[in-house]
Parts: C-alpha cells; sequence; structure tokens
C-alpha cells in the first residue's frame, strides 16, 4: 500500500475529494509503479503528471517522499522504506514559476 498526496489541480482533474489516495502496487515500490497505478486507477491523469509517450516526469511536477526531492532520481529506483510501508506519503508536487 503506497499513499500518494495530489496537488489541488490534479485531484480536480480526477474528482478525488481526499487529499491522498492509497494505491496497491505490482511488484517493488518504485516511482514508475506508483505513477503506472496511478495513471491505470485515475485514467484522466495520463499525460498531466508525465509525458505519454516518453514517460518523462513533466517540466512543472516534482516528486518527494522524506523530505526529499526525488524528481531527478530513476524511475525504477526504490522508494524509501517509510513510503513503501504507508507510513510517509509520496508526493506529487506542481512546481511553481515566475518572478
Amino acid at each position: 500500500m503506497i499513499r500518494v498526496a495530489l496537488p489541488n489541480h490534479l485531484r480536480t482533474l480526477a474528482k478525488i475529494a481526499d487529499r491522498e489516495v492509497v494505491l496497491d502496487l505490482d511488484g517493488p515500490p518504485t516511482q514508475r509503479a506508483v505513477l503506472d497505478a496511478l495513471e491505470a486507477r485515475f485514467p484522466m491523469l495520463r499525460g498531466t503528471v508525465r509525458d505519454q509517450d516518453t514517460k518523462r516526469r513533466r517540466a512543472f511536477i516534482r516528486f518527494f517522499a522524506c523530505e526529499q526531492d526525488l524528481s531527478h532520481e530513476s524511475p525504477d529506483a526504490p522508494l524509501p522504506d517509510e513510503v513503501a510501508t504507508g507510513k510517509e506519503p509520496y508526493l506529487i508536487v506542481g512546481a511553481m514559476a515566475g518572478g
């Protein structure tokens, strides 16, 4: 069980009332597995968090876990144990830009 915290605009798009969703993963807990499960459960999110073809993270989306920025980590690297066990959430954050 993986807890995933989503930003408001993605919750609105997916019609999710709660700040977090709980996902069951097939296989080891990695960022790729989390995003695959999220897009399978909420198809309307395909292409919003990562590009549909390349599967690369969108420019203004960041990934965090256990107060660490995982945005530039390999999508196949194991997630921290605290996230893998559901103790801590995996955070998908919409980055801010501008001046």
